[in-house]
């Protein structure tokens, strides 16, 4: 797959070198001459410009590109990143800032396919390394996985079924489920899903596309 990956800090430079690692074609957009060396030393085509510039992002091939991740600190930046993918067919991805309120998350939520929080993550895995837990085999795993959550609309083929039920790819695992409004929980194979549920679901990366099918 190609990625226009937009800001190469500390959350983008991760973010491209991992789908490089994975064997995807990955394209910077940064404004800064000296990260864009950085990331050609690391084997990664670049392009020198603003994010929000159109032009920049044509340069980069958003035309053909599959997805964006806009994860610069800059939130106008990253939106209008992401609103441009949008227009050329590109899957979403915008990084927010964790110290934004929770209406802001909403009101870009609605434009995007994905937020992702840093901020969150990190805390995530600072409080599982200080209960005990080992927060780098997750990360470790994600590298060759996919995890991500839906919310089951109303009217999928998944509403009524049990968990035990469900079709999805023999590679793919639902691991915590609730009901809307509600925080999500480990799931019985008994467990019927409704309408406006959420479920977390892991799964390999090639097979994503089947599982969305099977739930959306």
């Amino acid at each position: 797959m190609r990625f226009i990956i937009v800001g190469y800090g500390r959350v983008g430079s991760r973010t491209a070198r991992l789908l490089s690692t994975e064997g995807h074609d990955v394209v910077i957009v940064d404004r800064d001459e000296d990260r864009l060396e950085r990331a050609a030393g690391e084997g990664l085509e670049g392009v020198r410009g603003d994010g929000a510039d159109e032009e920049a992002l044509l340069e980069a091939g958003i035309e053909d590109a599959d997805a964006i991740g806009a994860m610069t600190p800059d939130l106008n930046v990253n939106f209008s990143a992401c609103l441009i993918g949008a227009h050329h067919g590109c899957r979403t991805v915008l990084r927010i800032d964790e110290d934004y309120r929770e209406d802001i998350y909403e009101k870009y939520a609605e434009d995007v396919d994905e937020i992702v929080y840093p901020e969150r993550l990190g805390a995530a895995g600072a409080k599982t390394a200080l209960l005990g837990g080992d927060f780098n085999v997750v990360a470790d795993i994600a590298q060759d996985l996919q995890l991500t959550v839906l919310e089951i609309p109303s009217d999928s083929s998944a509403v009524g079924k049990r968990m035990s039920e469900l079709e999805l790819p023999a590679t793919a695992r639902i691991y915590a489920h609730g009901r809307e409004t509600e925080p999500l929980t480990i799931p019985l194979p008994g467990t019927t899903l409704e309408g406006g549920d959420e479920v977390a679901v892991i799964t390999e990366a090639s097979t994503i596309d089947a599982v969305r099918a099977a739930l959306l």
